[in-house]
């Protein structure tokens, strides 16, 4: 994608950083800056999007506390990359009831493609029946089986992604996401609701069918509001909770 100067018909009551911080997202969705490469130096991009440096360095503040960014002292400012360390828990937010955090365990249970009901094809803003990839995940945390994962990805955004991909990836999810398939998952969506337990989870989190669990339903979201991924999570919170702190 070729960015030009910027548009003196910027939108009413946008800020000039505001729209410099669009344009770069841009830049970024179209793969112009890949995940861990350091983007232009200030003065350049400056140049680029005919602003001073002090407003080019709001924008890049803003997409810094966005997580989209990241700055390193002395040697510039990056791409985020998604993996264990940098991203610790910013998408997790399951814990023990002692406020005891830790990595879970994933061990995947099921794999194939589908075609996506009215819930599913909403969620991702696809046609309904649109080819989609299915997988399911049980998450263990202290040796207990905690969270079952149902997840549901747009076919044509993940075109190659097999079992074999899920089960040897070397770090997270949506570094995955990112590194193979150019998804890079910049905020999340989540709304809660009370659930019992189905048969199958049941036998999944060792409770009883019937038992009551927390329902987590995610939206994944990429550059320019893209939704690439639908989570329904199954918790057993007999030992668990949801904690947030902040922001996404």
């Amino acid at each position: 994608m070729t960015m030009n100067d910027l548009d003196p018909s910027t939108s009413l009551g946008a800020t000039l950083y505001k729209e410099v911080a669009r344009r770069m997202l841009a830049a970024l969705s179209a793969g112009e800056w890949k995940p861990g490469e350091a983007i232009p130096a200030e003065k350049k991009l400056s140049e680029r999007f005919a602003v001073s440096i002090g407003t080019l360095r709001k924008a890049i503040d803003e997409l810094v506390a966005e997580n989209i960014l990241i700055r390193h002292q002395g040697r510039g400012t990056y791409v985020a990359t998604h993996n264990r360390e940098q991203q610790l828990f910013r998408f997790f937010n399951i814990v023990r009831q002692d406020g005891v955090r830790t990595y879970p365990t994933v061990e995947l249970v099921g794999f194939g493609h589908a075609k996506a009901d009215k819930r599913v094809a909403d969620k991702l803003a696809i046609s309904r029946n649109a080819k989609v990839v299915h997988y399911t995940n049980v998450l263990t945390l202290n040796g207990e089986p905690v969270i079952v994962d149902e997840i549901y990805l747009p076919a044509a955004m993940f075109a190659g992604l097999t079992e074999q991909m899920l089960r040897e990836r070397p770090n997270t999810l949506y570094n995955l996401y990112q590194t193979g398939f150019g998804m890079n998952v910049i905020r999340i969506d989540e709304r809660l609701r009370g659930s019992l337990a189905s048969v199958p989870h049941a036998a999944l989190l060792g409770c009883a069918p019937g038992a009551p669990l927390l329902e987590m339903h995610r939206v994944a979201f990429s550059f320019n509001q893209q939704p690439i991924e639908y989570r329904l999570s199954s918790v057993n919170t007999s030992n668990y909770e949801y904690f947030a702190a902040g922001s996404q």
